[in-house]
């Protein structure tokens, strides 16, 4: 496995992402409506207020008690609430599905369609959010299955769009530029016009 992702810009941080599969998850899980810096910090900030990063251990724990630990200064996310329940059931169905661990989703799958159900079964993982953690597995930590491009889609491409295209100072950069440019132009991640709602 490559282990290449960068982008936090704290190296604890990145380590743990690249060694630890839930964290790696937790990470993805929270990035939206935030800075993906914020969002991938989150499963370190976590670690280090619980000592671990356990999913059976947090999916034993107290929601609200959970809860409270994610929104506490500084926060894992704009919303901690709703996105520390998010966490939280996240590793309730990593607990009761794949052994605690988020590594057993994907370790031993052949094919990127039954991995992207996988997914898909996961709280918090829509379609977009799953294509994007496959193109995040398959560029940035060597794992392949079969048809993974397919399955990725447009994030599987060589355009830098999302934090599976980030591993370096430089290429978080032209991630950056390209959302503020997709931004600019009101298109969404996979270079389409954004959907206008009807007032």
């Amino acid at each position: 496995m490559t282990r290449t992702l960068f982008i936090t810009g704290i190296d604890g941080a990145d380590a743990l992402l690249n060694r630890d599969g839930t964290a790696l998850m937790i990470g993805m899980l929270l990035d939206q409506q935030v800075p993906m810096e914020w969002a991938f910090t989150g499963p370190y900030t976590l670690r280090k207020r619980l000592g671990h990063l356990n999913a059976k251990r947090i999916a034993a724990m107290n929601l609200d008690k959970f809860v409270a630990l994610c929104s506490e200064k500084p926060a894992i996310h704009r919303f901690p609430r709703s996105m520390g329940t998010r966490v939280h059931q996240l590793c309730v169905a990593l607990t009761q599905d794949h052994g605690g661990k988020a590594v057993n989703v994907w370790n031993g799958v052949t094919d990127a369609e039954e991995l992207m159900k996988r997914l898909r079964k996961l709280p918090g993982f829509g379609e977009e959010k799953a294509q994007i953690f496959i193109a995040l597995l398959g560029k940035r930590f060597g794992v392949r299955p079969r048809n993974w491009r397919k399955f990725a889609g447009v994030f599987s491409d060589t355009q830098p769009r999302s934090v599976a295209d980030i591993y370096s100072p430089a290429t978080l950069l032209k991630v950056r530029g390209f959302k503020q440019m997709q931004r600019a132009l009101d298109h969404d991640k996979q270079d389409r016009p954004k959907v206008k709602r009807k007032k």
